[in-house]
């Protein structure tokens, strides 16, 4: 039987040519990058991820991973604590190491590229009452790696977990696993709302947008969600020409923040693999010139350090 193959919005292909790649890596001989900014780890709150069950807070572990601890939810996303990634090394260690990171109720796995969805690591994660949520078409793998507490989910639909509401929303992306799974699983973005408010206190709505290339869609998410708290991703975006369909550059993940009408930015997907040619450095540079320039209050954007905490209310 034929498997399903999925599509972005509006069609948009992110396919690339054998004449390309060869492009690409022409290029990237030719330049001199400086690599040396590593991202800084921040001393993990270790005694408050394991016991707090009130708050709203994230914790960035690093790239698209982060602990979000949510309506009494512990909540894993793209779990990935891998030391290399393929021949790439791991620029900087994980904000928490994983034997420290608590009991997890919720893994979200928004598509299957091995730097988002790390077998490993889901297994270290996973614990007699952890489920798994993932994209249209990875159940059956998930179920066969021997994680049968999966569920899948197609883009706008919504299920409840507890008192958390996890809603799974579009992307501009792709995946593929093997040579022969490309596009048999979707990809998309989870947005998390309280399933049942608690009259007069405020709530946080988060959106975690995994990995996309700019697109009418973040308007649409917009639209249709009040959130507090946009995770977008603002690196692998060089050689800009190879990338601008499956990656936001630092100033469109800025125009998605907008689009979404977010209230507080927090970058992600930079700074932990070398998956493209930009550096953290230049990622954060951008991002920083590019809010100025529009001028978005600095308390817009909050920049963390692996294994920093954020707090809701702050700290």
């Amino acid at each position: 039987m034929p498997r399903t193959r999925y599509n972005n919005m509006d069609n948009v292909n992110t396919d690339k040519t054998l004449k390309q790649f060869k492009q690409w890596r022409e290029e990237r001989r030719r330049k001199r990058k400086d690599y040396s900014y590593i991202i800084p780890n921040s001393p993990p709150q270790i005694d408050y991820l394991l016991n707090n069950r009130e708050e709203v807070s994230l914790t960035w572990i690093g790239h698209s991973t982060f602990l979000i601890q949510y309506e009494g939810l512990n909540i894993v996303t793209d779990p990935v604590w891998a030391s290399r990634m393929g021949f790439q090394r791991r620029l900087g260690s994980p904000g928490v190491p994983i034997g420290d990171i608590p009991d997890i109720d919720v893994i979200l796995i928004s598509h299957s590229h091995y730097d988002h969805m790390h077998v490993s690591s889901i297994r270290r994660l996973y614990g007699n009452g952890t489920q798994i949520v993932v994209p249209s078409g990875l159940g059956r793998k998930m179920n066969r790696k021997g994680f049968q507490r999966t569920r899948e989910m197609k883009w706008w639909e919504s299920l409840e977990i507890g008192n958390a509401r996890i809603s799974f929303v579009p992307t501009q992306h792709w995946t593929r696993r093997t040579p022969f799974d490309t596009n048999t699983s979707h990809w998309g973005g989870f947005v998390l709302e309280p399933a049942t408010p608690r009259e007069g206190e405020k709530h946080q709505v988060i959106y975690f947008a995994g990995d996309s290339g700019y697109f009418r869609g973040f308007a649409d998410i917009g639209e249709r969600f009040a959130i507090d708290v946009a995770l977008l991703p603002i690196g692998a975006y060089e050689p800009e020409w190879f990338m601008t369909s499956q990656h936001t550059t630092p100033e469109e993940a800025l125009q998605a923040f907008v689009d979404v009408k977010a209230k507080l930015m927090v970058p992600m997907h930079y700074g932990t693999f070398r998956l493209a040619d930009d550096t953290a450095r230049e990622a954060l540079d951008r991002l920083e010139a590019d809010r100025q320039k529009r001028g978005i209050a600095e308390s817009a954007i909050r920049v963390l350090l692996h294994g920093e905490t954020l707090r809701f209310p702050e700290a």
